[in-house]
């Protein structure tokens, strides 16, 4: 079992950052790769980033590739998204979340989920 309570989100103007953290419990962190979802308002959760259980491998939504950075210290129980060049429909309640062992982007695939993270960019 793993729970996740995220922190870090907050109001930012556009072209801002915002680093979200994800505190992890559980011996089996460091061996169950992690996710970033997202959830815009009357919109539906989408993918945004994942990290493999080492660290080595990453991935990223199209839509924020380039300005988003995953990261994760398995010392730490904790996994980060860097958020730069913010923009206005960067906006929603941010979610970490693990698929266990499985290096998945498929939102059907993660089983733990955070409580979620706001974060609301100003234009």
């Amino acid at each position: 079992q793993v729970q996740l309570v995220e922190s870090g989100g907050g109001l930012v103007q556009a072209g801002g950052s915002l680093r979200l953290s994800c505190a992890a419990s559980g011996r089996t962190f460091s061996s169950y790769a992690m996710g970033w979802f997202r959830q815009a308002p009357g919109k539906e959760r989408e993918f945004v980033a994942r990290i493999s259980s080492s660290g080595s491998t990453t991935g990223y939504a199209d839509s924020v590739k380039g300005r988003f950075t995953i990261s994760r210290e398995n010392a730490k129980n904790t996994v980060y998204l860097q958020m730069n060049s913010l923009k206005p429909e960067d906006t929603a309640v941010y979610y970490c979340a693990s698929p266990g062992r499985l290096y998945s982007a498929d939102l059907r695939d993660y089983n733990y989920w955070g409580q979620g993270t706001q974060v609301t960019v100003s234009s």
